[in-house]
Protein backbone atom coordinates (compact mmCIF):
# COMPACT_ATOMS: atom_id res chain seq x y z
CA UNK A 1 0.00 0.00 0.00
CA UNK A 2 1.09 3.55 -0.61
CA UNK A 3 1.44 6.39 1.88
CA UNK A 4 -2.04 7.75 2.58
CA UNK A 5 -4.02 4.65 1.57
CA UNK A 6 -6.66 3.40 3.99
CA UNK A 7 -5.46 -0.13 4.63
CA UNK A 8 -7.55 -1.53 7.45
CA UNK A 9 -10.72 -0.93 9.48
CA UNK A 10 -11.15 -2.27 13.00
CA UNK A 11 -14.68 -2.81 14.29
CA UNK A 12 -15.07 -2.97 18.10
CA UNK A 13 -17.29 -5.85 19.22
CA UNK A 14 -18.32 -7.39 22.52
CA UNK A 15 -18.67 -10.98 21.25
CA UNK A 16 -16.21 -12.05 18.55
CA UNK A 17 -18.15 -15.15 17.52
CA UNK A 18 -21.51 -13.41 17.24
CA UNK A 19 -19.99 -10.44 15.42
CA UNK A 20 -18.21 -12.75 12.99
CA UNK A 21 -21.47 -14.53 12.17
CA UNK A 22 -23.30 -11.20 11.81
CA UNK A 23 -20.84 -9.69 9.33
CA UNK A 24 -20.34 -12.97 7.46
CA UNK A 25 -24.13 -13.29 6.96
CA UNK A 26 -24.72 -9.60 6.25
CA UNK A 27 -21.87 -8.82 3.84
CA UNK A 28 -20.41 -12.19 2.85
CA UNK A 29 -17.09 -11.34 4.51
CA UNK A 30 -14.53 -14.08 5.01
CA UNK A 31 -13.54 -13.97 8.69
CA UNK A 32 -10.77 -15.91 10.39
CA UNK A 33 -7.98 -15.46 12.92
CA UNK A 34 -4.44 -15.83 11.62
CA UNK A 35 -1.90 -17.89 13.58
CA UNK A 36 -0.39 -15.68 16.26
CA UNK A 37 -3.42 -13.36 16.20
CA UNK A 38 -6.02 -15.54 17.93
CA UNK A 39 -8.68 -13.37 19.55
CA UNK A 40 -8.44 -10.88 16.67
CA UNK A 41 -10.29 -12.33 13.68
CA UNK A 42 -9.60 -10.55 10.41
CA UNK A 43 -12.32 -9.84 7.86
CA UNK A 44 -11.91 -9.66 4.10
CA UNK A 45 -14.53 -8.23 1.77
CA UNK A 46 -15.50 -10.02 -1.42
CA UNK A 47 -13.51 -7.47 -3.48
CA UNK A 48 -10.32 -9.02 -2.08
CA UNK A 49 -8.98 -5.57 -1.19
CA UNK A 50 -11.01 -4.20 1.73
CA UNK A 51 -10.44 -5.68 5.13
CA UNK A 52 -9.82 -5.21 8.80
CA UNK A 53 -10.36 -6.82 12.13
CA UNK A 54 -12.98 -7.53 14.74
CA UNK A 55 -11.41 -6.22 17.92
CA UNK A 56 -12.59 -6.46 21.52
CA UNK A 57 -14.59 -3.38 22.53
CA UNK A 58 -13.09 -1.34 25.36
CA UNK A 59 -13.69 1.99 27.11
CA UNK A 60 -11.38 3.78 24.69
CA UNK A 61 -12.48 1.85 21.60
CA UNK A 62 -16.20 2.11 20.95
CA UNK A 63 -16.40 3.18 17.28
CA UNK A 64 -14.89 1.71 14.10
CA UNK A 65 -11.39 2.99 13.40
CA UNK A 66 -9.75 3.35 9.99
CA UNK A 67 -6.01 2.82 9.62
CA UNK A 68 -3.93 4.76 7.11
CA UNK A 69 -0.62 3.49 5.70
CA UNK A 70 2.25 5.91 6.27
CA UNK A 71 5.90 5.80 5.27
CA UNK A 72 6.91 6.59 8.86
CA UNK A 73 4.70 6.51 11.95
CA UNK A 74 7.27 8.60 13.81
CA UNK A 75 7.13 11.31 11.14
CA UNK A 76 3.32 11.19 10.95
CA UNK A 77 3.03 11.56 14.72
CA UNK A 78 5.41 14.54 14.69
CA UNK A 79 3.35 16.24 11.95
CA UNK A 80 0.07 15.46 13.73
CA UNK A 81 1.32 16.90 17.02
CA UNK A 82 2.75 20.01 15.30
CA UNK A 83 -0.66 20.51 13.66
CA UNK A 84 -2.70 20.32 16.88
CA UNK A 85 -3.25 16.59 17.09
CA UNK A 86 -2.19 14.17 19.82
CA UNK A 87 -1.31 10.51 20.32
CA UNK A 88 -3.90 8.10 21.72
CA UNK A 89 -1.79 4.96 21.26
CA UNK A 90 1.99 5.15 20.81
CA UNK A 91 3.76 3.13 18.11
CA UNK A 92 3.66 -0.62 18.78
CA UNK A 93 4.81 -3.65 16.77
CA UNK A 94 2.38 -5.83 14.87
CA UNK A 95 5.08 -8.13 13.49
CA UNK A 96 8.86 -7.82 13.17
CA UNK A 97 8.34 -5.69 10.04
CA UNK A 98 5.19 -3.69 10.84
CA UNK A 99 3.88 -1.23 13.43
CA UNK A 100 0.70 0.62 14.38
CA UNK A 101 -0.29 3.69 16.38
CA UNK A 102 -3.36 5.88 16.88
CA UNK A 103 -3.46 9.65 16.64
CA UNK A 104 -6.25 12.05 17.54
CA UNK A 105 -6.97 14.91 15.14
CA UNK A 106 -7.85 18.41 16.44
CA UNK A 107 -11.59 17.48 16.28
CA UNK A 108 -11.12 14.41 18.49
CA UNK A 109 -11.27 11.75 15.76
CA UNK A 110 -9.08 8.70 16.34
CA UNK A 111 -7.14 7.68 13.23
CA UNK A 112 -4.99 4.56 13.11
CA UNK A 113 -1.59 4.54 11.44
CA UNK A 114 0.23 1.52 9.99
CA UNK A 115 3.79 1.20 8.72
CA UNK A 116 5.59 -1.72 7.12
CA UNK A 117 4.42 -5.08 5.91
CA UNK A 118 2.38 -7.60 7.83
CA UNK A 119 3.52 -10.54 5.70
CA UNK A 120 4.35 -13.23 8.23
Amino acid sequence: MAHGDITHIDIPVSDLGAAGAFYRDLFGWQISASPGFEGYPMWHAPNGVSGGGLAPRSDGFTQPRSYVEVDSIDDAIAIAEASGGSVAQPKQPITATSWWAVIVDPDGNHIGLTEGTTEI
